[in-house]
C-alpha cells in the first residue's frame, strides 16, 4: 500500500494552462505537486514563431505564479535550467524519481507525438480526458461510426442540439435556419475599419521571457518586437471583453473581408488564448449567445461565431484523434512541390501573398480566410507538398497545435485527405481575392488578365489546377458549374493557360520570386 503521505506529479502542458484542467481538479494541493517544464524540444520540433514561444513560456510562468497563490505546489523547470533534460518525458521520469511520487497525472494532450512520447514514460500513469472540448474523442467517434461521409454541418447541428445554444423551446433554430453563413461574406466598405485592437503591455515575466526567447530563438523566423498578447487568465478576459464590445456585432457580415492596414478586422484574437487554456469554451458560447438574446449583435454574427467554436473546432479536434496517425501522412493529388521560400519572407509581388505573409511574420497571426484562400489557395493550385505548408502553419500561428493546424490545413486547406473533412477543395481565382480585399489594386499583376507576364498568378493556377486534376475532381457536383466551364472553353485558350501556370510553376521549381 501506498503511503498516504506519497506524493503524486501532475504534468501541466504550455497549452493546458486551465485551474479546471483534468488532471488537476483529480490531484491534491496538499499532498501533490504540479509540474510545469520549458523545453527546448517542444520549443523547436517546428521552428515556431518567436512570438508563440513568448506567450506559451510567459503564459506558463504566469500560471505556474497564480498556482502557488492558489496553494499548490509546483516545480518549475525554466528553459536555461543547468539539469534541464530539455524533452517533457525526461522531466517526467527525472522527477517522478526524485520525489519518489506513486504516479503521474497526465490530461489528454494537443498532439499525438507528444502523447505517445509521454506514454511511453516508464512510470506509474493516470490519464484523464481533456474536458475543454465539448465533445470528447470517444464521443465524436460515436458520431462518427457508420457514416459514410464526415461533414461538418451535420457534426454543428448536433452540437447545438446538444448545448441548446441559438434554439427555440422546441429545439429548433432561431431564426428559421441552422447556418446563416450566406450572410457572412460580405466585402468590407471603404469607409468601414475594424475596432482599435486590444493591445497588452509586458510585465517583468513577460520582459524575461521576451530577453530568453531573443537570444535563444534568433533563427526562428518572425518578428520577437511588439508582442502584445494575453498571457494569464484575467487579460485573455479582457480580450475576449473587447471583441464582444466592439467586435462581434460586425464579425459575421465581415468574416471574410480583408483590407491593407487590417490585420484583426472584426475577428476576435482570442483562439491562441482559448487554445492553451487561458478562456474557456462554454463560457465564450453563453456570452455569444446572450448577446444577441440581449438584442447586442445580429444573429448572423452571434451564429457564425459559435458555429466556428463547436462546429469546425470541435470537428477538426475529433478528427484529428479519430484519424491519427495516418491522417498526417495523406496526399490525395502526389503534390511534391517544396514550400516556397517566400512563405517564410513575405517577399514576393503577389500583393495579397505578401500582406498576408507579411503580417504573419510581424504578428503571428492571419484570420481563417488569409489563411484559408490566400496563402492556403496559393500553395493547393501550386501543388506544394501537404507535409511541408501543415509544417510551415503549424510554425508560424500563435494559435497552432497540431489537433487543429493538421485537419485545417491538411484537410481543408489542401484537400489532401481526399474530401473526408470537408466535399470540396477550396480553390479561387484573383477573382475572389479583388471581391473580398483591397490587395488587388496595389499589386504588380493585374487581376483582370490571366495570361501574359503581368497576369494574377492565381488565374492560370487555378485553371490547371482544374486541369490536372479533372478525373478527381469533375465528378464532385460542388465543382460542376466550374467543369462545365472548362469543358466550354477554346482549346486555344485553355492551352495558353496550361502554358502559362506551368511556366508560373517553372519559376518556383527554379527558386524564383513570383
Amino acid at each position: 500500500m501506498v503511503a498516504a503521505s506519497t506524493p503524486r506529479l501532475g504534468l501541466i502542458l504550455g497549452d493546458q494552462l486551465s485551474f479546471d484542467l483534468s488532471s488537476i481538479q483529480a490531484l491534491d494541493p496538499q499532498r501533490d505537486i504540479l509540474l510545469l517544464a520549458e523545453v527546448q524540444e517542444e520549443a523547436s520540433y517546428v521552428p515556431h514563431h518567436p512570438q508563440k514561444i513568448i506567450m506559451i513560456f510567459s503564459a506558463m510562468r504566469h500560471f505556474a505564479k497564480a498556482l502557488r497563490e492558489h496553494g499548490w505546489q509546483v516545480i518549475y523547470v525554466e528553459l536555461d535550467a543547468s539539469s534541464n533534460t530539455h524533452s517533457l518525458p525526461g522531466e517526467v521520469q527525472r522527477w517522478q524519481a526524485e520525489l519518489g511520487a506513486s504516479e503521474v497525472h497526465f490530461t489528454e494532450c494537443g498532439e499525438w507525438r507528444l502523447e505517445q512520447a509521454l506514454r511511453s514514460c516508464p512510470v506509474a500513469q493516470v490519464w484523464h480526458p481533456d474536458r475543454r472540448f465539448l465533445c470528447s474523442r470517444q464521443a465524436f467517434a460515436r458520431w462518427a461510426a457508420g457514416r459514410e461521409q464526415l461533414r461538418m454541418e451535420q457534426f454543428y447541428r448536433s452540437m447545438r442540439k446538444r448545448c441548446r445554444l441559438l434554439l427555440e423551446d422546441d429545439g429548433s433554430p432561431l431564426g428559421g435556419a441552422w447556418n446563416f453563413d450566406r450572410d457572412n461574406r460580405k466585402s468590407l466598405p471603404r469607409t468601414l475599419r475594424g475596432a482599435f485592437p486590444a493591445r497588452f503591455s509586458q510585465d517583468a515575466i513577460t520582459q524575461a521571457v521576451v530577453a530568453l526567447v531573443r537570444e535563444r530563438f534568433a533563427s526562428h523566423y518572425g518578428k520577437v518586437d511588439g508582442f502584445d498578447y494575453p498571457v494569464d487568465h484575467a487579460q485573455a478576459q479582457g480580450l475576449w471583453q473587447h471583441f464582444l464590445d466592439f467586435g462581434l456585432a460586425a464579425f459575421g457580415d465581415y468574416q471574410d473581408a480583408m483590407a491593407e492596414g487590417e490585420p484583426f478586422l472584426f475577428h476576435s484574437r482570442i483562439s491562441a488564448a482559448l487554445n492553451i487554456g487561458l478562456l474557456d469554451l462554454r463560457q465564450l458560447c453563453s456570452d455569444v449567445e446572450t448577446a444577441y438574446r440581449q438584442g447586442r449583435v445580429p444573429l448572423n454574427a452571434a451564429e457564425g461565431y459559435i458555429r466556428q467554436l463547436i462546429g469546425w473546432r470541435e470537428y477538426v479536434h475529433g478528427i484529428y484523434w479519430l484519424r491519427m496517425p495516418e491522417y498526417a501522412e495523406l496526399n490525395t493529388f502526389g503534390n511534391q512541390r517544396p514550400l516556397p521560400e517566400f512563405y517564410w519572407t513575405g517577399n514576393t509581388g503577389m500583393r495579397c501573398m505578401a500582406q498576408a505573409i507579411g503580417q504573419t511574420l510581424e504578428l503571428g497571426y492571419a484570420h481563417h480566410i488569409q489563411r484559408l484562400m490566400i496563402t492556403g489557395n496559393f500553395a493547393l493550385l501550386a501543388g506544394i507538398a501537404p507535409a511541408q505548408i501543415c509544417e510551415w502553419y503549424l510554425a508560424v500561428y500563435l494559435d497552432a497545435f497540431e489537433w487543429v493546424e493538421l485537419p485545417n490545413t491538411l484537410g481543408m486547406v489542401m484537400h489532401a485527405d481526399g474530401g473526408y473533412l470537408g466535399s470540396k477543395p477550396y480553390c479561387a481565382s484573383g477573382r475572389y481575392i479583388q471581391r473580398m480585399s483591397d490587395h488587388c489594386g496595389n499589386c504588380v499583376y493585374q487581376v483582370e488578365q490571366s495570361l501574359g507576364e503581368q497576369a494574377c498568378p492565381f488565374n492560370a493556377l487555378y485553371w490547371h489546377f482544374l486541369m490536372r486534376h479533372e478525373q478527381q475532381l469533375a465528378l464532385n457536383p460542388r465543382l460542376a458549374q466550374v467543369y462545365r466551364g472548362l469543358a466550354g472553353m477554346d482549346p486555344q485558350r485553355r492551352e495558353a493557360l496550361w502554358q502559362r501556370a506551368e511556366t508560373l510553376l517553372a519559376r518556383l521549381d527554379a527558386g524564383e520570386t513570383l
